[in-house]
């Protein structure tokens, strides 16, 4: 009778499970890059059971330099994605329409690395040299700037050579470009990590030049709002999300290591994570999800400033909204 009694309380437990697991939430993120502390905050929700207190079930799926988050979530393969606002509003203008639902990230984390042997000391001094950029979204917010500075990309002698830059800081090291793009939280100490000391170095954050554009924000699919349900989902990914995010700001050394429990790859390091983790904090901070509007319209305005070919060539209308962040954080 025991053994019984014991079946049939473990059946319903398993049950109970089941019917729980069944019950929550799907939610699939798609970052914009590989597995590390620039996305310690989502990695953070999900172990230390925030999602799972809003009823989510979510699957975090890594970048890479393959993949296109736009592409992704145009496709159907994810909820929601980790975007640049510049890459963003571009899909937006040419017919995927993306919609910013938050902005974890306050502040830009962009920058031109230089050897300060090339003589460069203001961008003034970027003419007639090479300049690493990235592609694939990422130098949108690089071409804004050069207009702005009215230096062109030709490669002119009044101009810059763009180099196309992969995802290392190889052409600096190897002296192929004056400059190679970085951020804060990554190449920048990768190149040190290289046994470049920082006095040899001069550095230009888009932040501190007036161009900065927002990173790192969350972009759904437009008419996927117009479902209750849908919109719902995502004030609880974004109330969990951020609670996330304020945790790793916290205790950052945590947040790094809960990184490192998630790289499947294995190819990044504790040293690296924890100082990059030190970083992206700096970048979050005085942000509680929800878009600034000021920046928003900062960066609309940088990259109209294209000259003859700007990133977008007129003010977007609906790619943004504030009933996401307004809900979650009641």
């Amino acid at each position: 009778m025991k053994a019984k009694i014991a079946s049939l309380m473990l059946a319903a437990a398993v049950s109970l499970t089941a019917m729980s697991a069944a019950a929550a939430d799907k939610v699939t993120l798609q970052l914009k890059w590989v597995t590390q502390a620039q996305f310690a905050g989502y990695y953070v929700a999900k172990d230390k059971g925030f999602y799972k207190e809003e009823g989510l079930d979510v699957d975090i799926k890594p970048g890479g330099p393959d993949i296109a988050p736009p592409q992704v979530l145009a496709g159907g393969g994810a909820d929601v994605i980790v975007d640049w606002m510049p890459s963003a509003l571009a899909t937006r203008e040419k017919g995927v329409p993306l919609v910013n639902i938050a902005q974890p990230f306050k502040k830009s984390g962009m920058m031109l690395t230089c050897l300060k042997e090339t003589g460069i000391t203001k961008p003034a001094d970027f003419k007639g040299k090479t300049l690493g950029v990235w592609f694939f979204g990422n130098e949108y917010p690089f071409l804004s700037w050069m207009a702005t500075l009215g230096i062109k990309t030709d490669g002119s002698a009044d101009g810059v050579k763009v180099l196309k830059q992969g995802f290392n800081v190889d052409p600096l090291l190897q002296k192929q470009a004056a400059c190679i793009s970085t951020m804060t939280y990554n190449e920048y100490w990768q190149v040190i990590d290289a046994g470049i000391k920082p006095d040899q170095l001069v550095t230009f954050k888009y932040e501190d030049e007036g161009v900065a554009t927002l990173e790192d924000g969350l972009y759904v699919l437009e008419d996927k709002l117009k479902d209750p349900a849908f919109k719902e989902k995502m004030v609880k990914f974004v109330r969990a999300s951020m609670k996330g995010w304020k945790y790793a700001e916290k205790n950052p050394d945590e947040a790094a290591g809960i990184v490192l429990d998630n790289d499947a790859s294995g190819a990044q390091t504790e040293k690296h994570q924890k100082r990059m983790m030190g970083e992206i904090a700096k970048l979050t901070a005085g942000s509680n999800g929800a878009l600034d509007v000021a920046d928003y319209e900062r960066t609309v305005k940088t990259l109209l400033g294209g000259g003859s070919d700007p990133v977008i060539t007129k003010a977007p209308t609906g790619a943004y909204t504030l009933d996401v962040t307004n809900a979650a954080l009641k």
